[in-house]
């Protein structure tokens, strides 16, 4: 995710790091490229290139308009879930380490290992979300026997949670939980699981494939038939207003890219691994323990 100072006006105008130019400018540039050599084919009359009325080109920009802003706005929705979600599980997290504070006072190491399954359970889901390689932080909160037998699960985060609900279980049955603080606690994991169901169904159901795909062809067609409906009229500033269309219209078309899968590690995704800290944070402070640092931007880029 972008992290950075809303700069003034006129930065605002020319910078280039944490924006969707660095990943349009290849295409922007073959457009320059190609609008180059339709404008100086027509002036050198090897293309005859008759003056055409705009109208057709601003029927069509509109329609593109509202197909581009209508999946803009369904990539940012699931983007805007995706964050929901992970905020709630800041909150479960936290909660769940508060009401064992109250409830498992006395059970000490009970209460490690559950906190340590939470952990567990947070960057299990990030890795099944990204395809990322967890081990390291699983056996650092878990120990190695027991984040081989998560990783080797076909669900570890469902194997971290069904752990601790395991464990809550021997609590009660032997007498160091009562009936409330059973319910209290397994709300939380309950809680745990619903945002991983939320996040797996983000993951694993993207949009419509015909949106991408009507969405990705008009804009490049638009955008590579606009020099012949500008050369006649415009001259050599045909190319400069095809890059500045091209520029809106193929931005917006590779943000939706990037929003719509809002676990990916794209700069406009979300911080799973960020977020995974804070909730790292707030185990080890409710333990007593030392948290670690905060995660910081790179390049303005937190991951």
């Amino acid at each position: 995710m972008i992290v950075r100072q809303r700069p003034g006006a006129m930065e605002l105008m020319f910078i280039v790091r944490g924006t969707i130019l660095p990943v349009v400018l290849p295409q922007l540039l073959v457009l320059f490229v190609f609008a180059l050599l339709v404008q100086g084919l027509h002036d050198g009359q090897w293309l005859h290139i008759p003056e055409y009325s705009t109208a057709p080109f601003t029927l069509l920009g509109v329609a593109l308009s509202i197909f581009l802003g209508f999946r803009n706005n369904a990539a940012y929705a699931r983007w805007w879930e995706g964050r929901q979600q992970w905020g709630h599980m800041v909150d479960e997290v936290r909660s769940l380490a508060r009401s064992s504070e109250s409830l498992l006072a006395q059970h000490e190491q009970e209460r490690r290992r559950l906190l340590a399954l939470c952990a567990g359970y947070c960057h299990s889901l990030r890795g099944r979300l990204r395809n990322d390689n967890v081990q390291q932080d699983m056996q650092r909160w878990l120990g190695a026997e027991v984040a081989e037998a998560a990783l080797a699960h076909g669900n570890p985060p469902d194997y971290c949670l069904r752990e601790a609900g395991r464990l809550l279980g021997q609590l009660y049955r032997a007498g160091s939980l009562d009936t409330v603080g059973l319910q209290m606690l397994d709300r939380h994991l309950s809680a745990l699981a619903g945002i991983q169901a939320a996040s797996e169904r983000l993951a694993g159901t993207p949009l419509p494939f015909a949106y991408t795909v009507l969405t990705h062809r008009t804009a490049y067609l638009y955008c590579y038939l606009l020099p012949f409906g500008l050369s006649a009229g415009l001259g050599w500033l045909a190319p400069v207003f095809t890059v500045l269309l091209g520029y809106t219209f193929f931005g917006l078309d590779a943000l939706s890219e990037q929003l719509e899968e809002p676990f990916g590690r794209e700069a406009n995704d979300l911080p799973l691994d960020a977020l995974c800290r804070v909730h790292e944070i707030s185990i080890a402070e409710s333990l007593g323990d030392e948290p670690p640092p905060v995660l910081q931007a790179e390049k303005y880029i937190l991951r």
